[in-house]
């Protein structure tokens, strides 16, 4: 894997740089504004396509809109409106120029300006001031978790689930949009409820249905701010995938050559409960023809070719329901949890494996190291997996110093980040420890890059291997000069 050139690349001109002293990082995304804070209406849509995909178990949403600058001076700040209750679901939030992907620079920030206002914002900054009358296509996206809700709540262990969702016919927007329609992508046809609406022009209501695409729109000229409640229930028999607390922990050994991970798993069913006690019997029969259940029954994790040494446990120990292959092509770990994870169910565990460290790692210059690694790896799903709350720690070589970091994963979804000391086995002054915690992530983002920079000196290398060396020594010198001592009691 080479990635030297690109890591430099990105730690020069990326600016999230952390130093070398133990120091916790702010929240890397908030900006405070004033209470009477109101997006000023310098832009407004020309035209605007909302998309939300329910196609797994978390909302995706993408807003591919047209905007011009209505002001008589450049503009760079675009606002994006939440409800409150939105806020605390949303995350992923990126911004791409949809004409030109060579774009970049946008710059996403969670506005703070009234907490106890309905109405929060986030901040768009664009790369470039757009001048007067000026026109760029933005692709918006952003996921939100933890939004669907079982109907009926509760469902005998074979039946089908059905799932329902709460949306705006009109997309969020703090500026007036002139013309604009959404799309709803689902997992299948089998929709039994949507919300309907007047139409317009020549259709006479709203949505179009087409196979497993709901389609409000287009619609005329809408104010800043406008909302059209709206709600789908559809069919969803899978697992409702929900991690509240995901720990990856990246260890890295220069001197055994061998980068190890773990992860720890506080993993949910938020899909519908059990209508009665649970069938073992029944559920082993099912088996044999395999039907479409809400039931969470393996989880499947590709890894990194080389990968090793896979193990699960959970909190009673060692599960043995698994297997893990590996070759030159491939490297996957298949899990059976020990029970089958039906709707309002949990299952914590903990997965592990080693990996050479060549794959990961690469000396830049000198005493400097260049440490590539996925943000998340995570399981891989048809039905997907969201994370609430992500911890990921690099714990590097004791005597490591001048650390760096860039990721791929949005910056808006970061919360916080520090470098600290860790002792371990035969450590002196411990490890040093990247922390990063972020929030409202998805599967969508599994295998984006977590680049780490730092110094290992020759003299911090040989630090353990001579402190070993130096306190066998002293046990050894200690042992002969007891022996040495006359303990004999003397004789006249």
């Amino acid at each position: 894997m080479k990635f030297s050139a690109i890591a430099a690349t990105c730690l020069t001109f990326f600016s999230q740089v952390l130093g070398e002293a133990a120091s916790a990082g702010p929240s890397s995304s908030k900006v405070t504004l004033p209470t009477t804070f109101k997006p000023p209406q310098v832009f407004k849509n020309a035209n605007l396509v909302h998309v939300i995909s329910l196609e797994k178990n978390y909302a995706k949403e993408a807003i591919n809109v047209l905007i011009e600058n209505v002001s008589s001076e450049p503009q760079d700040e675009y606002f994006l409106p939440f409800t409150s209750a939105q806020l605390e679901r949303v995350g992923g939030v990126e911004v791409k120029d949809r004409k030109d992907p060579n774009v970049s620079g946008f710059v996403v920030e969670v506005v703070e300006f009234d907490p106890s206002s309905d109405t929060q914002y986030y901040r768009i900054r664009l790369p470039a001031p757009l001048p007067a009358k000026g026109q760029q296509t933005l692709g918006i996206s952003f996921y939100y978790l933890d939004t669907f809700s079982p109907l009926p709540a509760a469902i005998d262990q074979s039946d089908k689930q059905y799932l329902v969702y709460q949306f705006s016919a009109y997309a969020p927007s703090a500026y007036p949009t002139l013309k604009q329609k959404t799309e709803i992508k689902l997992p299948s046809s089998d929709i039994p409820d949507y919300t309907k609406i007047a139409g317009n022009d020549d259709i006479k209501e709203f949505p179009q249905k087409q196979g497993s695409k709901l389609t409000y729109g287009p619609f005329p000229e809408v104010p800043a701010g406008a909302v059209s409640p709206a709600k789908v229930r559809f069919e969803f028999t899978k697992p409702v995938t929900h991690v509240s607390l995901y720990e990856r922990d990246v260890e890295v050994s220069h001197w055994g050559g061998n980068v190890a991970f773990e992860e720890r798993y506080t993993l949910y069913n938020h899909g519908a409960n059990l209508s009665s006690q649970f069938n073992r019997v029944k559920f082993a029969q099912s088996q044999y023809f395999n039907p479409q259940s809400s039931a969470l029954k393996d989880i499947r994790f590709p890894l990194r070719v080389g990968s090793k040494d896979a193990y699960f446990t959970d909190a009673i120990g060692n599960v043995s329901t698994s297997r893990f292959r590996s070759s030159r092509r491939e490297a996957l770990l298949e899990l059976k949890p020990r029970y089958p994870v039906f709707g309002g169910w949990k299952y914590p565990f903990t997965i592990g494996w080693n990996a050479d460290a060549k794959t990961f790692l690469r000396k830049k210059s000198g005493d400097s190291y260049l440490l590539n690694v996925p943000f998340i790896e995570g399981p891989k799903q048809a039905e997907g997996a969201a994370y609430e709350q992500v911890q990921v720690r690099v714990l590097l070589p004791e005597g490591a110093d001048n650390v760096h970091f860039y990721t791929t994963i949005p910056e808006s979804s970061i919360t916080e980040f520090t470098v600290d000391q860790q002792k371990t086995y035969l450590d002196t002054i411990g490890r040093t420890v990247l922390t990063i915690k972020a929030r409202n992530l998805v599967d969508d983002f599994r295998g984006r890059d977590l680049i780490v920079s730092y110094d290992y000196s020759l003299a911090a290398s040989l630090r353990k291997p001579l402190i070993v060396f130096s306190s066998m020594v002293a046990v050894f010198v200690g042992m002969w000069a007891i022996s040495k001592v006359d303990v004999k009691f003397a004789t006249k």
